[in-house]
């Protein structure tokens, strides 16, 4: 039996493969992309306006158009999309294949500044033109690089519609694969001149193999302001902070709550939804939809926004789980009106009143139609609100439904809730004062927060707070001391008052990370880091972190102040996958030289602003030769460089480029490259894509030839080999952190949302994502 399930796991192995490995439509011959029991659900709930069904449905059959996103907040955006527009896309505009014009990359009307672009070519068509094929590598090289992410076009709208500032602590709940944790990251980083914003990213998901892509996808930006954890949204733990000397709640200011959900809008891109889709579904998928929602809401500040999206197109995944959670609230969320904040965009607003059809084509309108049978499937909370006035007051007509036929899309529901207030459970159990606390427990020797059922909502029952014998929620826990909890287990029932059961302990699972280690201020480490590198008196030591207790450190990463102060509070409550970006590596033969650590490029835009030695300032052929050179001699940069170079002793080095304004023709950002000043020769410590990504910018092509044995260039030069000869310091390091994925090809059919193939676990454990 065994072998043969083993045989049966193999064979749907390959035939995964074989579709992932294939242009549309191959591996797929056998799937009809025809289901009428879904024509027949989304006719008779009236989504799609009269007339546009046939529309509709042709569009669900066509395949998705490849989408790509710039990354904004890097300075280099505005260079990448000027390499874009002048160098591949006016190519191809005037590009025949067979006889076909092919139809050239076209902006999204309604995402800012230009940044994202879709286009129709195929992986098939791409292959049959030498130009296609350089734009093909361009874009996977500047993917793998960080510059360009390859997402869904209507993945991109939730993390727009929350508007977020560089000060917003944000949590993304079921982050995986981490295209829209990437646009938040950004947003961010809005400002390239300040290397720690206020504001962080938690970004969560229930799956611990999934965290690991997560890890992958942010680690791309470099960011020492993001933190991914494991935990089941649903009861996500309330996480404390250290405000002005005592332990305070955290509380979000943007949240993004982008549940799991049926998926029926994907089914342009994921085939097997058209034979797999069932009203079922949504039914089974309702409960844990709600339940995300209202913990997302429990943590969320008052006055913060947070985006509900699934890629599904059913009300009841959709408009009854907001209905559901504005019922809960009493007031204290509201539908915003985001009309306005995506011109361009087209979408249906959300609907007032749908149906729910059972797998087997029985319909109810209402809750009292549904037998008693039925009632462990079906649930009051997937109608819609019967009082015409309480719906009236919800406003879900401020829902947004994006239909695949308006824009070329996939299907995508959003709506972004506002908190005007505490949340009612949260109101009906105030915060715990210590004065309070030993006066009542002194009488009752119960909780203080006990009331009798009658005075208590009704909410699912993960949620905290959701009854007299649950978890005080979000700002009525955070303030009872450990001894009254303690009293609280002891003695849960003493005069006949119900007290609280034990708390339980929070099971981890997955790969058992290595810890996270803060550095003192007075760590031996420092020494010759500070003398060396001169650091700034300003500089964060506190915020440096590595990921032993034993031995030497191997690594030093770094996190922002905010974030430092979440992980010190609640090491013991959640589970860090990853965090921090790294700045210096270990480097043996650097000891000899005055310091055992070298910088590392990760984190060089973080650090560099507190370095006031060992920077060289270049120019832009001195780039082009630390670039394409592999090892060389001081003589070969130009007289500035070199004088600078020569007053250096041996050791690790900043390569600092300036841009000058007055010259238009160079690049028009900053660059700065982690470097090494030998004896007579100087070299870049820079990984492969990020070469290649610099070149272009400066205007040397690079490419691969069609063997795919190597990298070329073509600028009238010489031709320099494809990589540095010192790979145990430069590729060794994306080797640890799960990144050395550079000759993966680019699915431009956006098999999954962002295409990146998941980093293996071990590899991934001992760094700590940027």
């Amino acid at each position: 039996m065994g072998k043969r399930s083993r045989q049966r796991q193999k064979n749907q192995t390959a035939g995964r493969d074989s579709r992932d490995n294939a242009g549309w439509g191959a591996g797929y011959a056998d799937i009809v992309k025809e289901n009428k029991l879904f024509e027949h659900y989304y006719k008779e709930q009236g989504l799609v306006p009269e007339g546009e069904f046939e529309q509709f449905m042709e569009a669900m059959r066509e395949p998705l158009p490849a989408t790509i996103r710039i990354t904004g907040y890097k300075s280099h955006a505005k260079e990448i999309l000027h390499c874009l527009k002048e160098k591949y896309f006016k190519d191809i505009q005037e590009l025949e294949i067979d006889g076909q014009k092919i139809e050239a990359p076209q902006a999204l009307s309604w995402y800012p500044d230009d940044q994202a672009w879709h286009t129709n070519m195929s992986r098939k068509i791409i292959r049959k033109s030498p130009l296609l094929e350089k734009f093909h590598q361009f874009l996977v090289s500047e993917t793998e690089s960080g510059n360009i992410s390859r997402q869904e076009a209507v993945s991109m709208i939730p993390p727009l519609l929350l508007k977020i500032e560089p000060h917003h602590k944000i949590l993304d709940m079921c982050a995986a694969p981490g295209s829209k944790t990437a646009q938040l990251i950004e947003m961010l980083h809005a400002d390239m001149d300040v290397p720690f914003p206020e504001g962080f990213v938690i970004a969560n998901d229930v799956d611990n193999k999934r965290c690991y892509l997560l890890v992958h996808q942010a680690k791309r930006l470099n960011s020492p302001c993001i933190m991914v954890v494991n935990h089941d949204a649903s009861c996500i733990p309330t996480l404390h902070i250290n405000s002005d000397g005592k332990k305070d709640v955290l509380f979000y200011d943007r949240i993004l709550c982008d549940v799991p959900c049926s998926g029926d809008g994907t089914m342009r891109k994921n085939i097997d939804v058209w034979k797999k889709w069932t009203t079922s579904n949504s039914l089974h998928l309702h409960g844990l939809q709600l339940r995300i929602a209202v913990r997302g809401v429990e943590q969320l500040a008052v006055g913060g926004r947070m985006v509900y999206s699934t890629c599904s197109l059913n009300p009841i995944e959709d408009e009854a789980v907001i209905a559901a959670l504005l019922e809960k609230s009493e007031g204290a969320l509201e539908l915003a009106d985001s009309s306005a904040d995506l011109p361009g965009l087209k979408w249906m607003p959300g609907v007032t009143s749908w149906k729910l059809m059972t797998k087997d084509g029985q319909w109810f309108s209402d809750w009292s139609e549904v037998p008693s049978s039925r009632h462990t499937q079906i649930r009051p909370t997937m109608f819609p609100p019967k009082e015409p006035e309480k719906l009236a007051n919800m406003h879900l007509e401020r829902c947004m439904r994006i239909l695949p036929h308006h824009q070329n899309t996939g299907g995508f529901f959003v709506a972004v809730l506002v908190k005007k207030a505490p949340m009612p459970w949260n109101k009906r159990y105030p915060k715990l004062r210590k004065d309070v606390l030993s006066s009542s427990a002194a009488q009752t020797g119960g909780s203080p927060g006990a009331s009798t059922p009658a005075d208590t909502p009704h909410l699912p029952e993960s949620v905290e707070g959701g009854g007299p014998g649950g978890k005080v929620s979000g700002e009525a826990e955070e303030e009872a001391p450990k001894g009254a909890s303690l009293a609280q287990e002891a003695t849960p029932k003493q005069d006949g008052v119900c007290g609280p059961p034990p708390l339980k302990k929070m099971k981890l699972f997955g790969y058992k990370e290595d810890p996270f280690v803060f550095l003192t201020e007075d760590d031996p480490v420092f020494t010759t880091i500070q003398s060396f590198y001169d650091l700034s008196r300003d500089f964060p030591k506190l915020n440096v972190l590595t990921r032993t207790h034993e031995g030497k450190k191997r690594h030093l990463y770094m996190v922002s102040k905010e974030l430092r102060n979440v992980l010190l509070n609640n090491s013991e409550r959640m589970k860090v996958i990853n965090t921090g970006v790294k700045v210096w590596s270990r480097n043996s033969d650097g000891e000899e030289f005055g310091c055992a650590f070298r910088l590392a490029q990760e984190g060089i835009y973080t650090l560099q602003p507190y370095i006031r030695s060992r920077i060289i300032r270049v120019s832009v052929e001195d780039i082009k030769v630390l670039l394409t050179q592999e090892n060389p001699f001081l003589s070969k940069l130009e007289e500035d460089a070199h004088a600078q170079a020569k007053k250096l002793g041996m050791g690790s080095i900043v390569l600092k480029y300036i841009p000058n304004p007055n010259n238009s023709a160079e690049p028009q950002c900053p660059i700065q490259l982690c470097g090494w000043r030998g004896k007579t020769s100087i070299r870049a410590f820079v990984p492969r894509n990020e070469r290649f990504h610099y070149l272009r910018m400066l205007g040397v092509e690079v490419f691969r030839d069609k063997q795919g044995q190597g990298q070329k260039r073509r600028d009238g030069e010489k031709e320099g080999k494809e990589e540095v000869e010192d790979e145990d310091e430069v590729e060794k390091v994306a080797e640890e952190e799960g990144a050395a994925e550079n000759d993966r090809e680019l699915d431009l059919e956006n098999g999954n949302e962002n295409g990146s193939s998941e980093p293996k676990a071990d590899s991934v454990n001992q760094g700590t994502s940027s």
